[in-house]
């Protein structure tokens, strides 16, 4: 069955990669499985065919047959439980890397979306600069625990998994912060993740689609 996943066609992020779908993109990239994009406008995204697929008019979405998800944390997980390559067969390492996908939805991603409020919907405010110290304290405490877990491990536990998907796509929203050169564990962690072959085509995809509708 073909597997058709939802991404907008004007992307926010300017073909930088931080748009969700990435995320799904480099899952399917990463088992070796064809998908269909469909791409939608900004003006369609709380129409009723949308919302049939994602309640809250948001992107990513994936298809296939009569199975349709959202939230890219879900569909990631999903992608890692249907084909081979993105979870351990060990059952405790299973458990490990499912866990590692919730930390970095759950635990590290929050501040760092806080810092996107704070600068893009903040601004001007009288207490942005206070907001700012306020966030940025929360995350270079997570980034701390982060990295001292870490430790000089190449992947968050053992092989790569989609728990490295996930987490690094994370840490990238914080590029062009000034945070992440004070961690160059983790700079070296997503410089690692960015290589590879599948992340490279899923870039590249994302990217294509800025390119033809960025006008």
């Amino acid at each position: 069955m073909t597997i058709t996943i939802t991404a907008f066609k004007k992307s926010f992020d300017r073909g930088v990669g931080l748009a969700r779908d990435m995320r799904v993109r480099w899952a399917l990239e990463e088992v070796g499985q064809p998908y269909e994009v469909r791409l939608v406008p900004w003006e369609k995204f709380k129409e009723e065919a949308h919302l049939a697929r994602n309640p809250f008019g948001q992107i990513p979405t994936y298809e296939e047959g009569d199975l349709t998800l959202f939230e890219s944390g879900a569909i990631v997980l999903h992608i890692a439980e249907r084909f081979p390559g993105l979870l351990p067969k060990d059952a405790d390492a299973r458990a490990r890397a499912i866990t590692w996908i919730f930390a970095a939805l759950g635990t590290i991603e929050p501040p760092i979306i806080d810092r996107d409020v704070v600068e893009y919907m903040e601004d001007g405010k009288s207490w942005q600069g206070e907001r700012f110290a306020m966030v940025d304290e929360r995350i270079r405490g997570r980034l701390d625990q982060l990295v001292a877990r870490l430790g000089d491990s190449e992947w968050l536990d053992c092989d790569f998994s989609a728990a490295d998907i996930i987490m690094v796509h994370v840490l990238r929203r914080l590029e062009g912060s000034g945070i992440l050169e004070e961690y160059p564990t983790l700079v070296a962690y997503i410089t690692r993740a960015t290589a590879r072959p599948a992340y490279k085509r899923a870039f590249a995809a994302q990217l294509a689609v800025w390119e033809a509708n960025k006008e």
